[in-house]
């Protein structure tokens, strides 16, 4: 039977090009603790080619959804990824698709001295 909705329609999406992470000895650096997860990253290096639904990148990495939704949650969080597009699924259930924010993350040390 076929479905009113649209499956996965194309997507098209334009990263910036640089995130800058500012690293300061005063205050925790956020960013760089969610990235210090090795999940966080497999997901960014999957997130690199293509957008894609959380499901997507939990089989691509061959883990949970719950697993990969908690780490794509922490990465929105700090914005290294953003939701770009709604697809629906076969039984017309929502799925958010993620893709990188930025191209470059680029971490410069604050020098408190000035």
């Amino acid at each position: 039977m076929a479905s009113a909705f649209p499956h996965q329609p194309p997507v098209t999406h334009a990263p910036r090009e640089q995130t800058n992470i500012v690293v300061d000895r005063n205050e925790p650096t956020e960013v760089l603790q969610v990235l210090s997860s090795e999940t966080a990253q497999a997901i960014l290096g999957t997130l690199k080619s293509d957008p894609k639904t959380a499901s997507e990148i939990a089989q691509s990495l061959d883990q949970s959804i719950q697993n990969v939704s908690y780490h794509l949650d922490r990465l929105h969080d700090v914005e290294l990824i953003t939701p770009i597009e709604t697809w629906y699924s076969e039984k017309g259930r929502e799925m958010t698709v993620y893709a990188l924010a930025s191209e470059q993350l680029v971490v410069e040390f604050h020098d408190d001295t000035e």
